[in-house]
C-alpha cells in the first residue's frame, strides 16, 4: 500500500514508510535489549513473529468527535500527533476494514449536515463525543455505537436509517446509542439505547464461539492473537487432566482454549462484565470443566484450596504486582506461561520472578499491530530445581 495520507498528523502509526523487515528487526532489538539492560538471561530469545496481514488487521476502532483548528469544521477520528485537543479525521485508514472508513465518512457527513456541536473537553458541553465500530473477522458481523452527552437533538432514528443504507462488505448487527456526561475524555456508558439489532456481536478463534458484548475487551487482531495464544498453549505441553490457572483472563479466550485441551482451568479477572462475558461463552462452547473468579488476582489467589498445575498470566500494561508475584512464585508450579502487551514490564517481572526461584527458559516476540510502536511477548519461565 502507498503511505498513508495523514501519515504526518497521526498519532496512530510510527512505522508509516519503514520496510517491514526493518520494524520486526527494531522490535526484536528492542526485547533483547531491554533483557540485556535488566540482566535477565533467557536461555532462548526467539525470532519475533511477523503479523500475519499487514494491513486492515484491527477488528476494533474508538474515534473521538472533535475539530483540528479551534472553531473549525467538526472532524472525526484520532487525536493529532502532540497536538491532543486536536482531532484529525481519518477516513483512509489503513489497518482497518475499508467499512470502517465508509461508516466514519458518512457518520460525520451524518452529524455536520444536521449541525450537532462536538463536545468540548474544557468547556464540558456539546453533543457529539465519541463513535466505535467493532467487527467480527470471522463472521463479518459489525456493531455500530455513537456516543453523545445527554443534550437533546440527536436524531437516532435517521441515524439507524443511514447506517443500514450503507454500501457494507460486512452485515451491520447493531447500531447503538450510548450516553455518557462523564467530564472523563473517555468511553463510559451512563445509559444505553439500540437503536437498531442488538447490542453484541459473534467471533470465533482457536475454533471457539465468542459473544462479544458493545464495551467488553476482545483482541484487536484476531488472526494474530490465534498465533500467540496457539503458541503460549503449546508452550504449557500437556494440559489434559492438569490444574491450570489463568490469570488476568478478561473475557476467558485463553481460559477456554485451554480447557478445550482437557485441562481444569480456573480464570481470574478483576473486571466483573468480563467475567460475567467468559461464563456466557463457556457455555456456549459447551465447556463445563472451566471456571471464573470476579476479583483481584492476589486477593482470588490467597482463597483458592486447590493448587494449579501450571499458571498462564496475560496481565495489563502495567504488569503483575511484587504481591500478586510472590503468590504466584509460592506456588512453586513447574512451569509458568507470560504472555504479555508490554516488553518493558514483561522484562520488570522476569527480573522479580527470577529472585523468586524461576529462570526464564525462553522468550519469543510476536508483531500483533504492524506500523505501530506495539510488540507482544511469550515467555516460558521453569522453576529452578
Amino acid at each position: 500500500m502507498d503511505i498513508c495520507r495523514d501519515t504526518g498528523l497521526c498519532g496512530g502509526c510510527v512505522y508509516q514508510g519503514v520496510p517491514y523487515k526493518e520494524q520486526l528487526s527494531n522490535k526484536e532489538g528492542e526485547v533483547r535489549g531491554l533483557l540485556e539492560k535488566k540482566d535477565v538471561e533467557a536461555g532462548e530469545i526467539l525470532p519475533i513473529e511477523p503479523a500475519p496481514s499487514r494491513y486492515r488487521y484491527r477488528n476494533k476502532m474508538e474515534y473521538t468527535f472533535g475539530d483540528m483548528e479551534k472553531g473549525g469544521p467538526m472532524t472525526l477520528g484520532m487525536h493529532r500527533k502532540k497536538h491532543f485537543m486536536s482531532i484529525i479525521t481519518v477516513d483512509q485508514c489503513q489497518l482497518v476494514h475499508e467499512d470502517f472508513n465508509i461508516l466514519l465518512r458518512e457518520t460525520l457527513s451524518f452529524c455536520s449536515d444536521r449541525g450537532y456541536s462536538h463536545y468540548h473537553k474544557r468547556t464540558h458541553r456539546g453533543l457529539m463525543r465519541h463513535f466505535i465500530v467493532r467487527r467480527g473477522v470471522r463472521t463479518g458481523e459489525l456493531l455500530v455505537n455513537v456516543v453523545t452527552s445527554s443534550e437533546e437533538g440527536f436524531d437516532e432514528e435517521a441515524f439507524g436509517e443511514m447506517i443500514l443504507s450503507l454500501p457494507l462488505e460486512n452485515r451491520v448487527v447493531g447500531i447503538l446509542h450510548t450516553v455518557n456526561d462523564r467530564l472523563a475524555d473517555a468511553v463510559y456508558c451512563d445509559r444505553m439505547n439500540i437503536i437498531y439489532g442488538r447490542d453484541w456481536y459473534m467471533e470465533e478463534i482457536m475454533g471457539l464461539r465468542f459473544k462479544v458484548s458493545a464495551f467488553s475487551f476482545f483482541q484487536t487482531n484476531i488472526e494474530a492473537v490465534e498465533n500467540l495464544y496457539s503458541y503460549a498453549i503449546e508452550l504449557g505441553g500437556g494440559l489434559e487432566h492438569k490444574m491450570a490457572l489463568d490469570l488476568y483472563c478478561g473475557t476467558g479466550t485463553i481460559t477456554q482454549a485451554i480447557a478445550a485441551k482437557g485441562a481444569k482451568a480456573t480464570g481470574i479477572e478483576i473486571v466483573e462484565e468480563a467475567v460475567r462475558a467468559a461464563e456466557e461463552n463457556a457455555r456456549l462452547n459447551g465447556l463445563d470443566s472451566c471456571r471464573f473468579i470476579a476479583g483481584d488476582a492476589f486477593e482470588v489467589m490467597e482463597g483458592l484450596e486447590e493448587k494449579p498445575d501450571i499458571i498462564f498470566v496475560d496481565p495489563p500494561r502495567v504488569g503483575i504486582s511484587p504481591q500478586a508475584l510472590d503468590k504466584t512464585a509460592s506456588y512453586g508450579v513447574e512451569n509458568i506461561v507470560y504472555i504479555s502487551c508490554n516488553p518493558k514490564s514483561l522484562v520488570d517481572n522476569l527480573y522479580y520472578l527470577k529472585h523468586r526461584g524461576y529462570r526464564t527458559v525462553s522468550v519469543k516476540p510476536f508483531d500483533n499491530f504492524p506500523g505501530t510502536k506495539h510488540t507482544e511477548c511469550v515467555a516460558l519461565l521453569q522453576k529452578l530445581k
